[in-house]
């Protein structure tokens, strides 16, 4: 896959770019003195990659300046013509209004504008976003990225300013480690199923152990064994069938049965109904209060570390600070939940209320009831037995509910237990996978990788350098790009800006070179390429560019006419034919964009 072809349904506007197979150069001038030590010159050269990624269907940001000038850019629509595996071309259409309907064409000859083309000569005509992502992974075809879709891996082939801050780590990849290191892993040489597997039933566990503690939470320290729960359950449901039968066998005089069956069938059912409300309310009402007064999180770390030990699994580092962070966050939105909980607090007490209100009336109903049997002594041990009955009722509500939460405790901990075994035969297959790939002696793409990045370190800095990629305690891949010393010791070189954004080069180049013609991207986009680099670096960089057209490769750079490479015996460092677009500071015509600045 190489770029061919950059441009909109505004040639006046925005000028076509088409892209060489080989060398491609954005150069801006600074013509103007006073411009030449300015740090920023909004000619546009960054952009061109900006809109390259636009129309390879980035995602929305609202600070991208199509999104944030909508109005300037609106009339707008972009084509992009591309290269393929096969030999066919295939422009991709995205508008600025319409950003979500996307347009594909495929078609044998380049250089092509479609800007004019009738919707029903499109192949796919304003298709939705992510079907369109899925149609355009499937028509780019790139295999090595296989099974990840192709925007995973775009990045490093078209890396922006942003994204010279971290070899490995993207800006766009803010996300969790789950999210791309399987993808790093996999474009180096490992296996990157396997460590997105373990990536997954790690979380599988940790969800699990979530759950586990929120249903102690729930138990709120009358956690028993299910069997102990189970054998008071059936005692206090035989205590509750005693009952009733006591009940049903009172004999009253016929003139009082209406009184009585008035008594147990409405009035007293009644009083069981609204007793047990109201039990559940206190319940809830307890629950509320005491997480008011706590004002904090219900989750201990330290807690947690022992939940996991008791599982066999180790709990620190990144999770244990994944969930330090919970905790944080938990504190800044303390007003917010104390608002609801009093909300919530307020909505059961005025429940509680009308419960009392009603049990009292219904009491009096009772006591009217009462009042028509005559025989005080049968009266009191009905009422007895009664008041017995409701408490022994609500009592076997509790310990369902009880029961309920021990059996989810029980399945919890068997599929806990099931994940964790998993997660060990994981964690034994990685250290397999990665003790074998680091072999010094091993052969694949991890070792070629490891010879590309130090032969273009190598050439550019007449240093060594090395890749490392290894397992933490926590099994979790590391990755680390180190500039030697003359004995082989690591220096701290990488850590300045300078030489960190040139690792990065020399990783995106070494991708470039370990995988041609293995489903990747043929091209790499930098912006910004000789910055800050002194002359002898700029000379043996721009070799090594050479070097990757030469084998085949599509190099896109952007640079100011400042940062030029020197030229030795005085002749131009580029060939004319391969600078795509040349942008000037003096007025709207050297822009990217013919018009105003923004």
């Amino acid at each position: 896959m190489k770029l061919s072809k950059l441009y909109s349904n505004q040639p006046d506007l925005f000028r076509p770019i088409e892209f060489n197979p080989g060398l491609n150069v954005v150069l801006a001038e600074i013509r103007l003195p006073e411009n030449l030590n300015r740090d920023t010159h909004n000619l546009g050269k960054t952009t061109v990659g900006t809109l390259i990624d636009y129309c390879l269907l980035s995602g929305r940001d609202n600070t991208m300046f199509l999104y944030k000038h909508a109005q300037r850019f609106r009339s707008f629509v972009f084509y992009l013509e591309v290269a393929l595996r096969d030999g066919s071309y295939l422009t991709i259409r995205r508008g600025v209004e319409n950003a979500t309907k996307i347009c594909f064409k495929r078609h044998l000859g380049s250089g092509q504008d479609y800007s004019s083309l009738k919707p029903e000569l499109w192949d796919h005509v304003d298709i939705a976003f992510d079907r369109a992502r899925d149609i355009l992974d499937g028509l780019l075809n790139l295999t090595g990225f296989s099974p990840w879709a192709y925007r995973k891996g775009l990045g490093y082939f078209l890396r922006s300013q942003d994204d010279y801050g971290d070899v490995f780590q993207l800006n766009r990849f803010a996300a969790a480690h789950a999210d791309w290191k399987p993808f790093i892993v996999h474009m180096l040489g490992f296996d990157g199923r396997l460590v997105d597997s373990f990536y997954k039933e790690e979380s599988k566990v940790e969800v699990l152990v979530t759950q586990q503690q929120v249903i102690h939470r729930e138990l709120g320290g009358s956690a028993e064994d299910l069997s102990k729960v189970e054998g008071m359950l059936l005692l206090k449901e035989k205590q509750a069938a005693d009952r009733q039968q006591l009940l049903d066998g009172f004999d009253f005089r016929k003139n009082d049965r209406d009184a009585t069956k008035r008594l147990v069938d409405e009035v007293d059912e009644q009083i069981a109904a609204l007793n047990g409300e109201r039990y559940s309310l206190t319940h809830n009402r307890k629950r509320v209060v005491s997480s008011l007064d706590e004002g904090r999180m219900m989750f201990d770390p330290d807690d947690a570390a022992a939940l996991f030990a008791e599982a066999g699994i180790y709990f620190a580092g990144q999770l244990k600070r994944d969930y330090e962070q919970l905790i944080e966050f938990n504190k800044a939105i303390t007003d917010e939940r104390r608002q609801y909980l009093l909300e919530e607090k307020e909505t059961i007490d005025a429940r509680l209320r009308e419960v009392s209100t009603e049990l009292n009336k219904l009491g009096k109903q009772r006591s009217a009831s009462l009042a028509y049997l005559t025989e005080s002594d049968v009266v009191d041990k009905y009422k007895h037995a009664s008041q017995e009955l409701v408490q022994i009722q609500a009592d076997v509500l509790a310990l369902k509910r009880q029961k309920e939460h021990l059996r989810s405790l029980q399945r919890l901990r068997d599929e806990i237990r099931t994940a964790s075994e998993i997660v060990e035969r994981l964690e034994i297959a990685l250290e397999r996978e990665f003790e074998q790939k680091n072999d010094a002696h091993s052969e694949g793409v991890y070792t070629d990788m490891r010879v590309e990045f130090d032969a273009i370190v190598k050439a550019v800095l007449d240093q060594n350098a090395i890749l490392t990629v290894q397992l933490n305690k926590a099994h979790h891949p590391t990755f680390d790009a180190q500039i030697l010393d003359q004995s082989g010791r690591e220096t701290s070189a990488q850590r300045g800006h300078t030489y960190k954004k040139l690792l990065c080069i020399a990783f995106d180049l070494a991708l470039l070179r370990t995988h041609v013609d293995a489903g990747f991207p043929s091209f790499a986009f930098h912006d910004g390429v000789f910055e800050s680099l002194d002359r002898r670096k700029k000379t043996n960089l721009m070799g090594v560019l050479r070097e990757n057209v030469s084998a085949g490769l599509q190099q896109i750079i952007t640079l100011i006419d400042t940062d030029l490479p020197p030229s030795d015996d005085g002749a131009p460092v580029f060939d004319e034919g391969e600078i795509i677009i040349r942008l000037h500071d003096e007025g709207e015509d050297g822009r990217l964009f013919r018009m105003a600045s923004w």
